[in-house]
């Protein structure tokens, strides 16, 4: 008689009852969490640096964040916002619209998802311009919906054979100084597509991502951002920046577009604005989220009461700014022990990000960058053989993105880096 694990037993129900088509990082049943911890059904503790791909940024189960979803659930867990109102949704939309980039006059709508936050974003701003076309960027993701995948400038592992996608969308280079695109070549391509595919008085939006998450956590510089405005002021397109990952403190301003000072005129989150709850929405200037007349926007679960009150929890531990102080010296250690570790080890070609959004670039010799996903992938198992969660990321899955949560203590960084580091020299060794 065979005897086998719990583990085993469950990946062989998940393999029996669930499609192929969703993946799995890891051979991991979670059992329980807390913070930058997680423990599986066998109670082997592991660091998560991966948090939800991003939904985590004040760690698993925060008390406060359980304390309001409880406190909500206590009174009702639904009644579909556009049936009845209720105050959580209208006083998280209050604190966003205050938070907006810029400080225009703004207005939020929640959704669910991430990629219904983009989907309407895009149908927004063509009831605004009353243009179709949408411009995106090579390497960029916006989620698994059909304008989703159309979007996504990262075809080969999400558009499989989906389509047809939907019409009207363009994509752009993105600055990838590392593999040869320089700002001025991603705004010259940009200024082609103009000339050649779709002329700007027919373009509704321009979406970007201020830092790629799939696209291998690639920050957008700030000279290329405000070509960008300047393209869309010029043109009369509406700017969406898109911070469904990097938003909410991830990269040490609550919005990374922040840091740039460009304002854009849309702003997609999801993810860590729920504290691990479903919720999603569009923050942006008031005259553009009103162009759709009623019944144009919503959706039965949009602004869930108790996603509702996870996220008011979720802004009062940003509120006096400490959070995000803490999120800096978070990325600057990170920074240092990744510098540190590419000194030792070759196979780094790249130390990248934008505060505590920070990653590694596997190649297999420096000189020629040619990408490794192979090594990305042998780090990622050797690091959860030593207890630290990983995930990968870029267009050729040789990238490790860290995504831990913001909440880590400095002990807690410190072992984490301490994984990281053992894992990568014995996958390299």
């Amino acid at each position: 008689m065979t005897v086998t694990s719990r583990t085993e037993d469950l990946l062989a129900l998940r393999q029996s009852e669930i499609p192929r088509g969703v993946s799995l990082a890891h051979p991991v049943i979670a059992a329980r969490a807390e913070g930058v911890k997680l423990w599986d059904v066998e109670g082997r503790e592991y660091h998560d640096w991966v948090g939800g791909i991003g939904v985590l940024n004040v760690g698993h189960n925060h008390p406060a964040v359980v304390a309001a979803v409880q406190a909500q659930l206590a009174n009702f867990s639904h009644t579909c916002f556009q049936v009845t109102a209720y105050e959580g949704y209208l006083r998280l939309a209050q604190r966003l619209n205050a938070r907006f980039p810029g400080g225009a006059h703004a207005k939020t709508l929640f959704l669910t998802t991430g990629a219904e936050a983009t989907e309407n974003a895009i149908k927004i701003a063509r009831a605004y311009t009353n243009r179709p076309a949408v411009i995106s960027f090579t390497h960029s993701f916006h989620g698994r919906t059909l304008m989703g995948m159309t979007l996504t400038g990262k075809k080969a592992y999400y558009a499989q054979n989906f389509g047809p996608f939907a019409p009207d969308v363009y994509h752009a280079p993105f600055p990838y100084e590392y593999r040869g695109t320089s700002v001025q070549a991603a705004v010259e391509g940009l200024n082609e597509l103009f000339r050649t595919t779709v002329d700007p008085s027919r373009v509704a939006a321009i979406i970007l991502e201020p830092v790629l998450g799939e696209g291998g956590f690639l920050p957008a510089p700030t000279g290329f951002l405000r070509a960008l405005r300047q393209v869309c002021d010029e043109h009369g397109l509406v700017f969406i920046a898109d911070e469904i990952q990097s938003g909410v403190g991830r990269t040490g301003d609550f919005w990374a577009i922040e840091a740039s000072g460009v304002q854009p005129d849309l702003l997609t989150f999801a993810k860590s604005i729920g504290g691990g709850l479903p919720i999603s929405g569009v923050t942006g200037r008031a005259e553009i989220m009103d162009a759709p007349t009623v019944g144009g926007l919503g959706g039965t679960y949009a602004g869930n009461p108790l996603a509702c009150a996870a996220g008011l929890a979720v802004l009062d531990l940003f509120e006096d700014g400490t959070l995000l102080a803490h999120a800096r010296q978070v990325g600057q250690r990170l920074r240092a022990g990744f510098e540190a570790l590419a000194q030792d080890c070759p196979r780094i070609g790249d130390v990248r990000g934008q505060g505590p959004m920070i990653a590694l670039e596997f190649v297999k010799d420096r000189d020629t960058r040619e990408p490794d996903p192979e090594t990305a992938t042998r780090v990622v198992e050797a690091a959860r053989a030593r207890g630290l969660l990983l995930l990968k990321a870029g267009m050729y899955a040789s990238v490790i993105r860290v995504l831990v949560p913001l909440t880590v203590t400095e002990e807690e960084l410190d072992e984490g880096l301490a994984r990281l580091r053992a894992a990568v020299l014995a996958a390299t060794a």
